[in-house]
């Protein structure tokens, strides 16, 4: 497997199961994709998401049901409580080569990473489905020691348009960035201040 980010905007997702596993995987999406819900019963959470909603007992239909249901999505998660069913709907999605990820079932062909991210920024964390606590203890790791993570993308990202104008050498303008990277002072700084952290870097970097 190898990561990418996917524009999901206008593609329909699937989700088989109405529990809180469901629950998190549509508010993953919702939002940013077209989401049909499927199940028996939703959870509270579930049912003030904003997506689409069918009420089905997926083991008491049949493939054909189940394939008209699938029809044009570009991704299928099973999230059902029964692996079994779960598994049925990855092999209907493997036949249509539709994409699948599974909740609790035999392994798909997409992994949900754990995201964190802000205005400027997103990370996405996965250990490949082996333990789930690992991705969001480094995404929760993240968001506490780098509280201003976001902040400091939008200063690299001025600064070094900035400096392709006003230093030519690419190398120095490499070397700058990264030493306001670890400039531990200008992260505090940044957290509490961004105008005076934005100031510094003009002082002490720039020589404004």
């Amino acid at each position: 497997m190898i990561p990418l980010f996917v524009e999901c905007s206008g593609k329909r997702i699937v989700i088989f199961g109405g529990g809180e596993v469901a629950s998190r995987k549509a508010a993953y999406f919702s939002g940013e994709a077209d989401v049909l819900v499927v199940s028996r019963s939703f959870s509270h959470k579930m049912s003030i998401l904003p997506v689409e909603r069918q009420m089905l007992e997926v083991g008491r239909v049949s493939d054909e049901v189940l394939n008209a249901i699938i029809d044009r999505a570009f991704l299928v998660i099973g999230a059902l409580s029964d692996p079994v069913q779960n598994n049925r709907i990855k092999n209907l999605c493997i036949a249509r080569e539709i994409l699948f990820n599974n909740a609790d079932g035999e392994a798909g062909d997409v992994i949900i990473p754990s995201v964190t991210g802000g205005e400027n920024y997103m990370l996405a964390i996965s250990t490949k489905g082996d333990s789930p606590a690992v991705s969001r203890f480094i995404r929760e790791h993240l968001e506490t020691h780098f509280p201003a993570l976001d902040d400091m993308v939008a200063l690299q990202r001025d600064l070094r348009a900035q400096l392709k104008h006003t230093e030519p050498s690419q190398s120095r303008r490499n070397a700058i960035l990264w030493e306001v990277l670890n400039d531990r002072e200008l992260w505090k700084t940044l957290k509490n201040d961004p105008a005076r952290a934005r100031q510094q870097v003009k002082e002490m970097y720039l020589h404004e």
